[in-house]
């Protein structure tokens, strides 16, 4: 039986493992419902000794705080080398590109994640499988919560794309990727387009009127809400389709939220009215 330790059990990671245990892997894991403690060194190494992959979808530290850059390496990077690697990291790395498409062979470090940027060159120069992620979507993390929830938002900001991805393909794309060449690989869907489309396509599905359309100063967004909309790029995800025979099951946004609100009750349409005014509010 093939071994996987994951440092980092989260949202994504979680789906990564379930799709791991049903090929027949087993999977152990840190994390708030991971297997083990990080903190449990003596345990760790043993399972790491075991493992026959290691996979990390911890974020790096802040080093204005005093924490390590990457809390993976900084602890166990001795005990990783020579193991098979892949590493869960950002879109964010490439920054602003003002809309232009970007691909793997474009610079990083120039955006607001240069933390991510750093780390990211760290677990490249181990050899390992570097996924970049745009924002991550799917069952109970979605457009369609944020606009039942009245968190949704229509900001008026011409020209402002992005892309985004179905936590079920990077699973896939992860496991695809178990024998490729180390390597980076954006996990992307088909299609980057504005947040406004999205949240108008969540709205259609509930039944919804769509919450107005906002300025971004009038929007009264946190720091790291504003933050996102200050970049604005298309991802390109031709090297993982080519490299890796990915194709993403859910290729566009349309696609994705359809079968999400698939899953979930019809009782929904019933608290349309109440779900309506709390996101015109």
């Amino acid at each position: 039986m093939p071994r996987m330790f994951i440092f980092g059990l989260g949202y994504t990671a979680r789906v990564i493992a379930r799709d791991l245990e049903a090929r027949g892997w087993e999977v152990i894991s840190t994390g708030r419902e991971g297997t083990i403690s990080f903190d449990d060194e003596g345990t760790v190494r043993m399972a790491l000794a075991d493992a026959d992959h290691v996979l990390s979808s911890v974020p790096p530290g802040r080093e204005a705080r005093g924490e390590a850059l990457d809390p993976v390496l900084e602890r166990y990077g001795s005990a990783i080398q020579g193991k098979a690697l892949s590493y869960l990291s950002s879109t964010g790395v490439y920054g602003d590109t003002q809309g232009a498409w970007v691909d793997e062979s474009a610079p990083t470090g120039t955006g607001r994640r240069t933390e991510r940027s750093e780390a990211d060159a760290a677990w490249q120069a181990l050899g390992a499988r570097v996924y970049r992620l745009p924002g991550i979507y799917g069952p109970g993390r979605s457009m369609l919560e944020r606009v039942q929830e009245g968190r949704a938002h229509r900001i008026d900001l011409p020209g402002q794309i992005f892309s985004r991805v179905h936590v079920d393909d990077i699973a896939a794309g992860v496991l695809a990727g178990l024998k490729a060449p180390a390597g980076v690989y954006n996990l992307a869907d088909d299609l980057p387009c504005s947040q406004n489309r999205v949240v108008e396509e969540a709205c259609r599905l509930l039944g919804l009127a769509p919450p107005p359309l906002q300025s971004l100063e009038d929007a009264g967004l946190s720091p790291m809400a504003r933050a996102f909309y200050a970049e604005n790029r298309r991802v390109a995800n031709g090297r993982a389709k080519r490299l890796l025979g990915w194709r993403p099951r859910y290729p566009d946004y349309a696609a994705g939220l359809r079968a999400l609100r698939a899953t979930m009750s019809p009782t929904i349409a019933s608290t349309a009215p109440a779900a309506a005014s709390a996101v015109q509010r």
